[in-house]
This record gives structure tokens, sequence and C-alpha cells, in this order.
């Protein structure tokens, strides 16, 4: 029997029963601007019948991704301004983003990196390009964490992420190495002995940050592949995104954080959705979603709480968007200060 391949082309999801004829003209337009792939594991979970259905939102393309805002920017949170050589993005003094692909199993239609990824994005780093990006890193004593994103870096064979892994192991000033990936909840056959041996190499403590949004995503197969992970000993965070239509729920919430604790997975971040081009119709205000999070206060576990998290627009780094110093400033618009104390708006105007 023929393994089922990825969905990723408009005539793909359509053959799939995912997407109706009415809706395939909207539907290309997209796909020439954005990349689009849905992995088996995603289709099966998709209810056609559902116009509100909160993984088809996720991932089947949206004729509203072709309305661009103002506010908006290619770039929304400033990757380009902070990377030294390519593949580095070094933001914060002790960390750095190694972006060795930009290639995903899934392309989520409210990526902050959209105009990066996929088949005509940025790319996999060149031989040459990861010599140059690990050499910056060991040239930095001050770079304690490496995080492998991208992209996501799961989609590399164990032969290549080991590689890497072996040579951040001769990086002594590194210790930590932390993995952000979706590989778990949509392509969780992916997590076998050989990736997760892979993980292991580089004899560092790793971290696996697992985004998942929605709790219909926690299938029993993704369940599984959490479960290898886990009881190999690398530590799970979860990064979610909060989006409208999708999650904008305290009950929705509240279910996903509770099932990734159950699942061994910490809690870690809940992202405010960035200033991506043609996302808005996914983006709460930032009043909508400090109210949805101070509803989960009180009604779950504190192991259940994460952080929500606004990154800045244009590079200036993360901030706890529910945090007493964010303050009202009128209009819909907030006051908060990066972590060198500057203050910014958000919106930006």
């Amino acid at each position: 029997m023929t393994a089922a391949r990825s969905l990723k082309t408009v005539g793909d999801l359509a053959a799939a029963g995912l997407l109706p004829e009415d809706r395939l003209t909207a539907a290309a337009a997209v796909a020439g601007r954005y990349a689009i792939a849905v992995t088996p594991a995603v289709a099966a979970l998709v209810d056609p019948a559902d116009p509100a259905d909160p993984i088809a939102r996720q991932f089947l393309p949206d004729p509203a991704e072709l309305v661009t805002l103002p506010q908006e920017r290619a770039d929304p949170i400033g990757d380009l301004a902070h990377s030294p050589v390519e593949g580095i993005v070094h933001r914060y003094p002790d960390r750095v983003l190694l972006k060795a692909v930009h290639v995903c199993p899934v392309y989520c239609r409210f990526c902050f990196r959209r105009e990066m990824v996929g088949p005509e994005g940025l790319g996999t780093l060149s031989p040459d390009a990861l010599d140059v990006a690990l050499s910056y890193i060991a040239g930095r004593p001050e770079i304690w964490e490496v995080i492998l994103t991208g992209g996501d870096p799961l989609v590399l064979s164990p032969r290549r992420l080991e590689e890497i892994m072996l040579r951040l192991a001769a990086i002594p000033h590194v210790r930590i190495v932390r993995f952000h990936t979706r590989v778990p909840a949509v392509d969780p056959e992916r997590v076998d002995a050989a990736l997760i041996a892979a993980l292991k190499a580089s004899g560092k403590t790793v971290y696996v940050a697992l985004h998942a949004n929605h709790p219909r995503e926690f299938t029993e197969a993704a369940r599984a592949a959490v479960a290898r992970i886990a009881d190999a000993g690398i530590v799970l965070l979860s990064q979610t995104v909060l989006l409208k239509g999708v999650n904008d729920d305290p009950a929705v919430l509240a279910e996903l954080m509770r099932t990734f604790v159950e699942n061994r997975v910490k809690p870690y971040y809940l992202h405010h959705p960035d200033l991506a081009p043609g996302t808005a119709h996914f983006r709460l205000t930032l009043a909508e979603g400090r109210a949805l999070v101070t509803a989960l206060r009180g009604r779950i576990s504190g192991l259940c709480q994460p952080a929500y998290i606004l990154d800045i627009p244009g590079g200036h780094g993360k901030v706890r968007a529910d945090a007493p110093e964010v303050e009202e400033a009128g209009d819909g618009c907030f006051r908060l200060r990066d972590f060198r104390g500057v203050a910014h708006f958000y919106p930006p105007e």
C-alpha cells in the first residue's frame, strides 16, 4: 500500500474533499503567494462539513490572506535586523536562533515567517553557510543556548540533525539546545528512534518546544510521539498562538493547556499573533487577549498557566502582554517597554 502523501496544492486539497468547488479560485490566488502543505495526520482531523472548523482554519488557504493591512510587515518581529550571518538571529545576548531550514511539514496560515518559509522561501542552509553560522556561535562565549527553528528543524533527516548536534557538542559554552517544532502533532510517525537519538547526540541539555493550538491536535498518534520524546528524558515545553476562531475561548484554552500537562508538556508561551501580512482575520486586540488570559486564572492549575507574550514589532524582543506595566494609551493602543527599557506602542502607528 502506498503511504499517504502531504497535500501541497489546491488541487490536492480539492481531491481530498477539503475544499469545496466554490472556494478553489480564491484558494488558488492564495497559493500563488503563500506555501501550502497539509500532512495526512492534519487532513484526517479537518471536518469539511464545519465552516468554522478550527483545524481547517489553521491550515487551509483563505482569501482573507490576500488582504494586507498598513501595519502588517514581511518581517514582523525583525529577524533580519538581528541576523549577523545567514541562518542566525541574535536578538538577546545569551541565545541565538539557528535557522537551518525554512521548510515545514505544514504551513500555518498565520505564520509570522510566511514570507521566508516554503519551497520559494529562504531554503535550507548550504554547507558553507552552516559552517559560518556555527563559527559565529563558537566565537561568542556569551551564547549559552541555541534554538533550532526555521521552518521546522525536525523535517531534517536524523543524519543532518545529528551532524548539527555533534558540531554544537564541540562548543563548550553552548549548554542548552532547544527545538521549536510542530512535527510531533502534525507528522507523528517522523518521531522515531533515529530522530530521538539525533536530538540527544550533542550531550547537551535538550528541550523540545511543541507548537499546538487546539486540543484536537493531540490525536492518539501525537500523544504517542510526545511520549517517545518524554520517555527519552527530553523536557517538552509548549507554544501556542492565540487565534481568533481557533482558541479564543477560555474553555478551549483551558482544555489545551491541561492536555499539554497531561502529556508531560509544560505550558510555556501563549503568543499574541504577529503582524504578518494577510493575518488580520486571526488577530484579537491586545485588550481581548488580556481578558482571555485573565479568565484562565483560577480556572486551571498553576501547572497549566502559559506566559502571554507579545513580540514587539521591529525586532525589539518579547514582553509579557498581561504585565501591569503594559498600559492602555487610548484608542485600543498600549504602551509597553522592551527588555532594554525603551518604550513602544502597540499596535504601531
